[in-house]
């Protein structure tokens, strides 16, 4: 089945107080998906950012970011007060997240809520901490964490870092007030997500979430399962993860992620990752699964090198991972992110597994790589198509800073002209494909320049900003969007016209 859908960052919603929400901006963008005949709303990874603000480096795998819980929506069911919140400084810029200001401002706030919670904890607040078996852990790392002035875990006392039962014991009697917060905090998350999603599968729009292959060194996810991880006795890595140079990259893209002990995880059956998907598909109906290359081969980069010139390739699990998730988990609506230096083993991998793959537009037309895959005449059915993603520039930051000769490819081959608007012209190809799923940056919708691009790898300090400034998605775009999905049989097929072909199954 033909289905569309935009790619929109949780954190990129105009929501106010500094940082998009679940809230009433989150609803809306439900409303103008379905109203714009989209099925999919595709989003980034929705757990606590770490290093470099990133979604892709977390303090966890499983826990929520709390700035995206709604203080409006905590107000509403009394555990806020609007006086509390709505006056406090939140930036100055509705068009980007100041996360230095979110981390000074927003913990407080939320304590209050919390505080209120606990006074009188709701139905579902037990079971919810003790089905969550994730939770226990994470709480105390952050406690901890605070305690500690936020340093990392791997310099913490040696008790403490070798999660000796003793000290943990003792750490949870000290820290009770602070875990208790951090388990409120997840709660509400969870609360406020739930209800989000339930609105958003009402309205007919799926929820496709992004699992990232790699979990930061320093998370709840290390600390709590070091032997699932390459590390030394001190808990730091051996090696670490990226990838080498390229053509984009003269000192490759240094991660600094820990990497797995395949052969371990493979004694258990893969229970940690087994896990970690399952739990995924809890809150989510489908799953982007970055860097699916590394389950086939994975860069290994030796710990402290300044880039990842000096990294080698080692076997990943391969089909055998796989394998055990579709006996553990059955068959999951799973897409591989298979961009990336590839190989013909990455492929077969790929091929084997049945997962769709990714195709990105911009792509096609890079003089630096061989871009001929990515051309929509040669697209498989059973793949999605992005004209970017996150990491790429929007369609017209690309426009205006590729070389003139990609341009003049991408203009003669989209027949691209600038009276509708470039980013219309190549957003139609993606859609026109044959690809099985078509999902748009939301930047690109609206026709915003670099200005707007979310993230350039490698780079830190600018990243993972971008926000929409209110009333941009309007009726009128709806419409349109609407138009161009009826066009290329991409509308929900309960609305797709009975008889016409692509109708049926």
């Amino acid at each position: 089945m033909r289905r569309s859908g935009i790619l929109m960052p949780i954190s990129s919603l105009s929501s106010p107080h500094g940082i998009g929400t679940m809230g009433a901006a989150a609803r809306q963008f439900a409303d103008f998906l379905a109203a714009g005949g989209q099925t999919c709303w595709q989003i980034l990874p929705i757990c606590p950012t770490s290093y470099g603000d990133s979604p892709y480096q977390s303090f966890s795998s499983y826990a929520g970011n709390p700035y995206f819980i709604d203080l409006d929506d905590l107000a509403a069911e009394g555990l806020l007060e609007p006086e509390e919140y709505r006056d406090l400084n939140w930036g100055d810029d509705p068009r980007y997240v100041d996360y230095g200001l979110m981390y000074q401002t927003r913990y407080p706030v939320l304590k209050k809520a919390a505080d209120r919670l606990l006074a009188d904890p709701p139905a579902g607040f037990e079971a919810f901490c003790a089905e969550s078996r994730w939770l226990e852990d994470y709480a105390l790392f952050m406690a901890l964490k605070d305690r500690q002035g936020g340093e990392p875990w791997f310099t913490w006392e040696p008790d403490l870092r070798l999660r000796r039962p003793a000290a943990l014991a003792a750490a949870r009697e000290e820290l009770a007030d602070q875990t208790a917060f951090w388990k409120a905090v997840q709660f509400l998350f969870f609360r406020q997500w739930s209800a989000l999603k339930a609105y958003a599968n009402r309205k007919g729009v799926q929820i496709i979430g992004d699992l990232p292959i790699y979990v930061s060194g320093d998370s709840a996810d290390v600390w709590a399962n070091p032997d699932q991880f390459q590390l030394d006795e001190n808990g730091l890595p051996t090696e670490v993860a990226g990838c080498p140079p390229d053509g984009f990259s003269a000192d490759g893209q240094l991660w600094g992620n820990p990497l797995f002990r395949w052969e371990r995880m493979k004694e258990d059956g893969y229970r940690w990752w087994l896990e970690r998907i399952a739990f995924q598909f809890t809150i989510y109906d489908m799953l982007r699964i970055d860097h699916f290359r590394g389950f086939d081969s994975y860069y290994a980069i030796p710990y402290g090198e300044a880039t990842a010139k000096n990294g080698r390739w080692r076997p990943g699990p391969g089909l055998d991972f796989f394998k055990a998730v579709n006996r553990e988990l059955g068959r999951k609506a799973i897409i591989a992110e298979d961009l990336g230096f590839l190989t013909d083993s990455v492929r077969e991998l790929l091929r084997k597994t049945g997962y769709p793959g990714m195709k990105i537009l911009e792509f096609a037309f890079d003089s630096r790589d061989n871009g001929s895959d990515y051309l929509p005449h040669r697209y498989p059915a059973h793949c999605v198509v992005y004209t970017g993603t996150h990491d790429n520039d929007t369609i017209l930051g690309w426009m205006a800073s590729a070389p003139r000769k990609d341009v003049s490819f991408a203009k003669a081959y989209l027949r691209l002209n600038s009276r509708e608007g470039y980013h219309w012209g190549m957003m139609r190809a993606a859609w026109a494909s044959p690809a099985d799923l078509a999902v748009m940056q939301a930047q690109d919708l609206l026709g915003l320049g670099s200005e707007a691009r979310m993230n350039v790898p490698s780079t830190l300090g600018e990243n993972w900003k971008w926000r929409a400034l209110p009333g941009v998605f309007t009726p009128a775009l709806a419409a349109r969007l609407k138009r161009e999905a009826r066009v290329y049989q991409r509308l929900p097929k309960k609305e797709r016209p009975a008889g016409k072909r692509g109708a049926g199954k």
